[in-house]
């Protein structure tokens, strides 16, 4: 059942109303959306004043610790290699030498160095951070951009709510959501949005007429069968075409943006996607990924990282830089994440190999203290001895920082209870 508390959230109220009016009606409380079922036994408040957008930052392959937000100055070169620390703005934080320029904005962000899990292998390591569920083959668990979906109305009605940059299309989306909560994907950033125009020889008048004949097809086809997920394709087709005619299309093509500008966010996919996620966050789009993959370092790891950091240095300061100079920092959430650490002993190949015991990650805006850093690991990286992080209470941080329930249950369609924390605590140490 709902506290009285409960039922005065908004987000609660509309999901008691709705099961009620259901009840009322004779109809099965389960049937067709993924309706609220109270809470898993915890009572967490919801933040204040919480962050309106998150722009998510995923290195893919697994970023090592050391050699960026967990540097080992001290450790013996069999770990540390010859790499070295340096100052940042924020008293007492040091970053790799790696990260220069990134240096000069710790003042705005916190590190957490205490990350951990037991998961070691790419693809089921990416899928349980960025659901918060292990990987199964039965059922698919929605990505965390698809949870800010599901829960917060869009800004912008004219845009995605949910955008995903430089990555694939089999990378976590919508999962049991449904097809509403799917992330828009761009492949290539300076391309903007693909297929957004009329192919050439179609004028506005076939493209009309193919769109009525389409209605008239889809209209029979629901008065037979009332296909729920056919549906929801539909009024995707709808938004696709609104999109194409409104103004807020532009937003998607970063060469209106002065060339000064794009060549501090870097010339590579990760810098131009890192720009255009802030013009699509300035313009209301909830969630933003933008991933950098490349880090998956079991030979030449120092070069690799090296190359790697260059292009992760130049695009991450540009953007914190950027929010938090118009002021947007304030209410956007920015995350940097990866599936797990590497190896704190150099291999044989000049190399780490991947590493789920410590790992670190980065948070700036939204609330989050800045020139901070939480959780530290012992003095060769290998595990953490202060303030350990597990992926279920880092994703419970990023929920939590951004106004979502985490004790609200969902359903599935086949009726299992689903959490946005997974039973994971956020780490309100975080929030200034």
């Amino acid at each position: 059942m709902f506290t009285s508390s409960e039922i005065s959230n908004p987000r609660t109220r509309r999901a008691f109303m709705a099961g009620a009016a259901k009840a009322y009606l004779g109809v099965n409380f389960l049937s067709g959306d993924l309706m609220a079922a109270g809470g898993d036994d915890r009572k967490i408040p919801l933040r204040k004043n919480p962050a309106k957008k998150v722009i998510y930052l995923y290195m893919s392959g697994g970023m090592s610790h050391l050699d960026t937000l967990d540097p080992k100055s001290d450790a013996p070169s069999e770990i540390r290699g010859n790499l070295s620390s340096i100052k940042t703005s924020a008293d007492g934080v040091r970053v790799s030498e790696y990260l220069p320029q990134m240096a000069k904005h710790m003042d705005k962000v916190t590190v957490v160095n205490s990350l951990h899990s037991k998961q070691g292998a790419h693809e089921q390591a990416r899928y349980l951070m960025k659901t918060n569920y292990a990987k199964r083959g039965t059922i698919q668990h929605p990505h965390m951009g698809a949870w800010f979906l599901k829960y917060e109305d869009r800004i912008n009605e004219q845009l995605p709510g949910f955008v995903s940059i430089n990555s694939g299309s089999k990378e976590a989306g919508a999962g049991f959501f449904g097809v509403d909560c799917q992330p828009l994907i761009i492949g290539k950033p300076e391309s903007g949005l693909q297929n957004s125009k009329h192919f050439p020889g179609i004028s506005d008048t076939d493209f009309m007429r193919r769109r009525k004949l389409s209605e008239r097809i889809d209209q029979k086809f629901q008065a037979k069968y009332n296909d729920k997920t056919a549906s929801a394709y539909t009024a995707i087709y709808e938004e696709a075409v609104t999109l194409m005619r409104s103004s807020d299309l532009k937003v998607f093509d970063i060469a209106r943006e002065n060339q000064s500008l794009r060549a501090r966010y870097g010339d590579h996919a990760f810098g131009q996607g890192c720009l255009l996620a802030r013009r699509l966050s300035e313009s209301g789009v909830r969630s933003v990924e933008v991933q950098l993959g490349g880090w998956d370092t079991h030979q030449d790891n120092f070069q690799r990282v090296q190359s790697n950091t260059a292009i992760l240095d130049q695009a991450l300061s540009a953007l914190i830089g950027d929010l938090h100079e118009s002021g947007m920092l304030e209410e956007t959430l920015v995350v940097l994440t990866t599936e797990f650490g590497r190896t704190p002993k150099i291999n044989q190949n000049a190399g780490r190999d991947h590493y789920p015991k410590a790992f670190s990650a980065m948070l700036a805006g939204g609330g989050v203290k800045g020139g901070f850093v939480y959780g530290k690991t012992d003095e060769k990286g290998s595990e953490p001895v202060e303030n350990p992080v597990t992926i279920g209470d880092f994703n419970a941080t990023i929920a939590y920082g951004c106004g979502l329930p985490l004790d609200q249950r969902l359903f599935s369609k086949n009726a299992r209870p689903f959490t946005v924390a997974n039973h994971g605590d956020p780490v309100m140490e975080l929030f200034s």
